[in-house]
């Protein structure tokens, strides 16, 4: 059975075919062909992906970056859709699904929602629980930044605290929406923000995510 992180991987991989190498993607700056470098660097560049997380090592990852950007195009399609080589942990499934999971499906958003004749995708129940787990889990985290309190809520009510504080925005989504908005996509996820005006554009504004 396909994992939802497998899914998502041949998703994106697709799209950014589609698309070709000079597309916008909702990543600051970044054109299709310098996110499908990112994803494969992530995977396959262990040495220069934790500049991901350490800002001492941002130099060689950009640089690393910029090298696996140079190549042909039609090459890191290939390697995302191949994914990690077998040596690596991410060739596990469970492992795959815990990292990549979000990692695709906000990747593949970011494709999806540059683009001017997006519309969203409906996602099945299960994949929306999957995303709504993750959601709880990473939402301090993701949250971290907010200027004002953060609270997320599904349409049935369930509640996930981003960041304590007054005053309160609560941002009412489904779960991927919601994951997206948490990510940094606040202009490209489809909620409804509540509070506040002064702390609505205060959050609008923020740098949300990782």
């Amino acid at each position: 059975m396909s994992t939802h992180a497998k899914r998502e991987r041949l998703l994106l991989a697709d799209l950014l075919e589609a698309a070709g190498p000079g597309a916008p993607t909702l990543c600051d700056g970044w054109k299709t062909r310098d996110l499908a470098a990112h994803v494969v660097v992530r995977e396959r560049r262990a040495d220069a992906a934790g500049g991901l997380l350490v800002g001492a090592l941002k130099p060689r990852l950009e640089r690393v970056q910029a090298e696996f950007a140079a190549k042909p195009y039609e090459e890191l399609i290939q390697l995302i859709r191949t994914g990690p080589p077998r040596f690596s942990p991410l060739s596990l499934k469970q492992v795959d699904e815990v990292a990549n999971t979000v990692e695709f499906f906000v990747h593949t958003e970011d494709v999806r929602r540059a683009q001017p004749d997006w519309s969203r995708r409906e996602l099945d129940p299960v994949f929306s629980d999957v995303l709504w787990s993750r959601t709880e889990r990473t939402a301090r985290l993701l949250g971290r930044r907010a200027p004002v309190g953060l609270v997320l809520r599904r349409p049935d009510g369930q509640t996930a605290v981003a960041h304590k504080g007054a005053p309160v925005v609560t941002v009412t989504g489904e779960p991927g929406e919601l994951l997206l908005y948490a990510f940094g996509r606040q202009d490209a996820a489809d909620v409804r923000v509540e509070g506040e005006e002064s702390a609505v554009e205060r959050l609008r504004m923020a740098e949300l995510g990782m």
